[in-house]
């Protein structure tokens, strides 16, 4: 029994030794208006993408496919999961233009926007690259270059995985129920 403790503890430290440093504080506004920090994440397993709703393709297929994540795990777990949308064309993604969008998608979703230097800050300590023209006009029609990967992140706020576009649901709800399970069995509790 003893061994086994000593295992466990040892695979779970060496687990956290090679995982990267991504996420980290921010303060943004939600698409109802109301402040959002990455303090309101604790106590939630997150799925955090970031994207722009003038996309014509690739972030709408993502968010349908974090929604398709979120009925799979909702009905085993229940709602211990908190989906996010973080904004990367501050400049177009107004509150009313992200909350008309979101509503396409799953009902919790967050949508998460805020001026450039607080988007661009958020970006930075996600790791997620973005690129808008310069010369970016509000009401005109241009595409933002950008990372596509699902964040997820602990109850904790710590970093567990960046899943791609390659991803399949089934494969994200397999990973996501593991680690779900080894930090219950980690923390002794669930959330």
């Amino acid at each position: 029994m003893r061994s086994e403790s000593y295992r466990r503890k040892n695979e779970l430290e060496s687990r956290s030794v090679g995982r990267a440093h991504v996420g980290g504080p921010f303060i943004l506004t939600t698409h109802d208006g109301k402040p959002f920090s990455d303090k309101d994440m604790l106590g939630k397993w997150n799925l955090v993408y970031f994207g722009f709703t003038n996309c014509p393709d690739i972030c709408p297929a993502e968010l349908d496919k974090v929604g398709i994540i979120m009925k799979s795990l909702e009905s085993e777990h229940g709602e211990i999961f908190q989906p996010m949308f973080i904004s990367v064309d501050p400049v177009r993604d107004t509150i009313s233009q992200m909350k008309t969008y979101l509503a396409d998608f799953h009902p919790r979703i967050i949508g998460l926007t805020g001026d450039y230097g607080s988007i661009k800050s958020v970006c930075k300590s996600y790791r997620v690259y973005f690129s808008t023209p310069p010369d970016a006009d509000p009401n005109g029609d241009y595409l933002v270059d950008h990372s596509i990967y699902v964040y997820f992140m602990d109850p904790d706020g710590k970093f567990v995985e960046a899943f791609g576009q390659s991803s399949t649901p089934e494969e994200v709800v397999g990973r996501v129920k593991k680690e779900v399970e080894e930090w219950e069995k980690e923390k002794g509790r669930k959330v």
